[in-house]
């Protein structure tokens, strides 16, 4: 018997699949848990366009998600850091920090999606990758400058 997978099954065959199943299998098993369909050819021709519509939407998707992607890339942030002697931070730059600065920036970035092996510690300029769906991936510049002991300490009238 002849049917369409709709979900991916281990053994068996991938989402969208036509296979050639056993009579009792596909009776007993697939089609009364929804797993396949029967393939004649009204189903074939509604699953290819199903198939097509879920591929263009896709392709939009991705497009809308590389686009701001590159504007996610074109924001630099700045980042001011407590230092002590020899220029050495008290405490360090982290995922956080940066998601933060990109919320003030006007974008919502997930922190956990931000690839930060660890925590930033020295001053500089370091790019950071931030992982977006559908395998895209922004690239942000990040400064860590020293933080003005003027704006640290509160001035005295």
């Amino acid at each position: 018997m002849k049917v369409i997978l709709q979900e991916t099954m281990e053994g068996v065959g991938h989402l969208g699949d036509l296979i050639d199943v056993k009579n009792g299998y596909a009776r007993n098993f697939l089609l009364p848990r929804k797993k396949a369909v029967l393939a004649d050819s009204r189903s074939i021709k509604a699953f290819e366009h199903i198939k097509r519509v879920a591929g263009e939407r896709a392709k939009k998707e991705k497009s809308e998600i590389e686009a701001h992607a590159k504007s996610i890339s074109a924001v630099a942030i700045t980042i001011q850091a407590q230092v002590g002697k020899d220029d050495k931070m008290f405490g360090a730059v982290t995922a956080k920090d940066i998601a933060e600065a990109l919320a003030q920036k006007g974008f919502t970035v997930d922190r956990r999606k931000i690839q930060l092996d660890q925590p930033i510690k020295d001053l500089g300029t370091i790019t950071v990758p931030i992982k977006l769906p559908r395998d895209v991936t922004a690239t942000v510049a990040i400064h860590v400058v020293k933080k003005h002991e003027a704006e640290a300490a509160p001035s005295e009238a």
